[in-house]
Order: structure tokens, then C-alpha cells, then sequence
């Protein structure tokens, strides 16, 4: 679990990652380099799940040895499968992607991140975000350096 207290706006306690797979935390179905050593440190603090219609057919091979929770489900329900997902999850969610299929989760979630990475974003995430990270990296970086949050957050 993560605390983070922002001036302003209150505490936030995050007890679960939801992250995007395609775009967000993989390009072109391959696990973007760096991913696994974060993730790893994240784990002891946070339940981490990747969610994705698996565009590449790859996450489950990509992901195997995270040991975090994959949920794949069709193309064309992703955004509402999202949306169930962190709903069931509760209010203590944070969630990162980039996607069209994004934005229903974001605005469901008590904390959210929009990524652009090399696939780009859909632009109307950007407005549905807390906050936006031009790198995967960096955005997950938010969770170990939470005094960034609060810079960005606070009133």
C-alpha cells in the first residue's frame, strides 16, 4: 500500500497498479526494457494487474515471469472490461495507459496516468489523466518517488 498525501486534495491510498499492456507498458508486444525492475520493486507495496485485449497475442509469454495478474478479454470490450476490472477493484486503484480504451478506467480510478510512448495516445486521455508521462518509466518512477505526485497534485 502507498499513501500519498497531496496539499489540497486530500490523502490517496493505492493499494492496487492497473496498467495497460500495448503502448503502455510493451510496444509491438514486446515488454519494454526496464518494466521488470520496477515492477519488481512495486510489488512488495502494490497488487499489480496488466489488462489488454492483447493486440499481439503476446502478454502471457511477455508477462510469465512478473508474477503480477493478466487479464486479456476481447477487442471489442476492452474499454468496458477495463472499467468493470477497476470498478470490482475499489477505490484504491491507480492506473496507467495510453488508448482510447483507457479513459473509462481513469476516470474510475482515484489515481491515473496517461502515457505517451512510442505508439503515441489518444489525445482525449490526456484529459481524462491526472497526470501525464512522456516515458513507461517515468511514470511508474511516480510510484517509488511519490513527492512527484505530490508536486504535480497539490492546490
Amino acid at each position: 500500500m502507498i499513501n500519498i498525501d497531496i496539499p489540497g486534495r486530500g490523502c490517496i491510498t493505492i493499494e492496487h497498479l492497473v496498467l495497460d499492456y500495448n503502448g503502455t507498458v510493451a510496444e509491438d508486444g514486446e515488454l519494454i526494457d526496464g518494466i521488470e525492475d520496477i515492477l519488481n520493486e512495486l510489488k512488495s507495496k502494490l497488487i499489480i494487474h496488466i489488462l489488454t485485449a492483447d493486440t499481439y497475442g503476446t502478454v502471457r509469454q511477455q508477462c510469465k515471469h512478473l508474477g503480477v495478474s493478466i487479464e486479456t478479454f476481447p477487442k471489442a470490450e476492452a474499454a468496458l472490461c477495463k472499467l468493470e476490472i477497476v470498478k470490482k477493484l475499489g477505490d484504491k486503484v491507480m492506473c496507467i495507459g495510453n488508448g482510447y480504451n483507457d479513459v473509462l478506467m481513469m476516470d474510475e480510478a482515484a489515481l491515473s496516468v496517461a502515457v505517451i510512448g512510442k505508439e503515441g495516445a489518444f489525445s482525449g486521455v490526456l484529459t481524462h489523466a491526472d497526470i501525464v508521462n512522456v516515458n513507461i518509466l517515468d511514470a511508474l518512477m511516480l510510484l517509488i518517488h511519490t513527492d512527484r505526485i505530490r508536486a504535480t497534485l497539490r492546490s
